[in-house]
């Protein structure tokens, strides 16, 4: 049955209400592996809109009519997050004595005359050399200054507990002070597996692989079916575990090793599956994206396959999270959504396979040119430039301070 309609918009198309069908009016898409696109534009038909998917194209609707796309030149989608991260610190400035009380909670880092120093101890090296390689490649743009960066996974500064404090960290919830920065992983030094033993890491790489995949894997192509691999970090995932047990010809997730696992009972009492690469995930047309213990270092990496990105929750964010929004570019997912609701929410996807394209499209395309290299360098040079103006002190070199030099 249709729904009763005049007008329902949708990512980047005009739908015409014609019996019994509507039609789509479709600006060509400019992927990356089309130098240019042409200016005509080519008609589609989509099959009658389900009344029992009314929810969702509401949604969607609405969605699409407070949508303005971002500025992307000058990091311009996400210096807002470094205004409101800054806030709290705007009527007093950061003090000496506010740095030095909140030393135990991060690695202390300085620029002093041009050079970047850090204490000698790092409990997660590569996470460090991470932060540093981003770091040393803006130095010459930000005046002399010291800041704390928590390269643990958790966030340090809670709204209930005392004063904000000026800790970076990677990740956080809106119980959290911590001023947010690009993760490490960006680089080097993500979550370690079988797959990367190295760590996580090399976001350029990354990109060109994965792009590479979602050519060789085009979408009318890809297996029409939810896919996760991940380790049982949050019961969060259970339920779409259990779902692909109960339906594998519609989800394919099961939980693999992690550092912690002892026996079957940390898979959900089955054996682990193998792990699954990054570029593997391309071949499926949905993806679900879990946080780990934090945000989830897999998420930017999931969209690059443009395939359609179930992202769960939406307390966990990085930096560039708030840009993206969801029924433009993923499909919001409640972090306790039973079994019955993420099977519709799969079926939704499947019986509306244009909607999924042109969401999974939008998705991929913020990602690419939004969330380059580039975009990391700036983020870190406006970051640091604007810390930096709140400082109530001119820092000097503070002991036991080693050199960290550009590699």
């Amino acid at each position: 049955m249709a729904v009763n309609m005049d007008i329902f918009k949708l990512p980047i198309i005009i739908l015409l209400f014609t019996t019994n069908t509507f039609v789509i009016t479709e600006e060509e898409f400019c992927s990356i592996e089309k130098p240019s696109c042409s200016d005509g534009k080519q008609l589609e038909e989509l099959s009658d809109l389900d009344n029992n998917y009314k929810d969702y194209y509401d949604l969607i609707a609405r969605a699409e009519d407070d949508y303005k796309e971002c500025e992307a030149k000058k990091c311009g989608c996400f210096t807002d997050v470094i205004s409101e991260d800054l806030e709290p610190f705007k009527s007093e400035g950061i003090s000496k004595k506010l740095i030095d009380y909140s030393l135990s909670r991060g690695t202390i880092y300085q620029i002093i005359n041009g050079e970047l120093f850090r204490s000698k101890e790092c409990m997660f090296p590569s996470r460090c050399a991470g932060i540093e390689h981003f770091i040393n490649k803006i130095i010459a743009n930000v005046t002399d200054t010291e800041f704390l960066i928590n390269i643990r996974d958790y966030p340090q500064s809670s709204r209930h507990f005392g004063t904000a404090l000026p800790i970076f960290s990677f990740s956080k919830t809106p119980e959290y002070y911590d001023i947010t920065y690009p993760a490490w992983s960006f680089w080097e030094g993500g979550p370690a597996i079988s797959l990367y033993p190295r760590g996580l890491g090399r976001w350029d790489q990354h990109r060109k692989s994965l792009d590479k995949a979602s050519q060789e894997n085009p979408w009318d192509e890809k297996k029409s079916q939810a896919f996760f691999r991940g380790s049982r970090t949050s019961s969060e995932r259970d339920n779409l575990i259990l779902l692909s047990r109960e339906q594998p010809e519609l989800v394919d997730a099961q939980y693999t090793k992690n550092q912690a696992w002892k026996s079957d009972e940390d898979t959900l009492h089955r054996p682990p599956a193998p792990e699954v690469s990054l570029e593997n995930h391309c071949k499926y047309k949905y993806l679900f994206n879990y946080r780990g213990v934090a945000a989830s270092f897999r998420h930017k990496h999931l969209f690059l396959c443009n395939s359609l990105v179930f992202h769960v929750g939406d307390e966990w964010t990085e930096f560039y999270y708030s840009a993206m929004k969801p029924w433009i570019h993923y499909i919001p997912v409640s972090s306790d959504a039973s079994k019955q609701e993420l099977e519709r929410l799969i079926k939704f996807a499947q019986d509306n396979d244009e909607i999924s394209r042109k969401i999974a499209q939008r998705g991929r395309n913020f990602i690419w040119k939004k969330l380059r290299m580039s975009t990391i360098d700036c983020y870190w040079k406006k970051l640091l430039q604007k810390y930096t103006k709140l400082l109530t002190y001119k820092p000097t070199k503070r002991e036991n301070m080693q050199p960290i030099n550009r590699r």
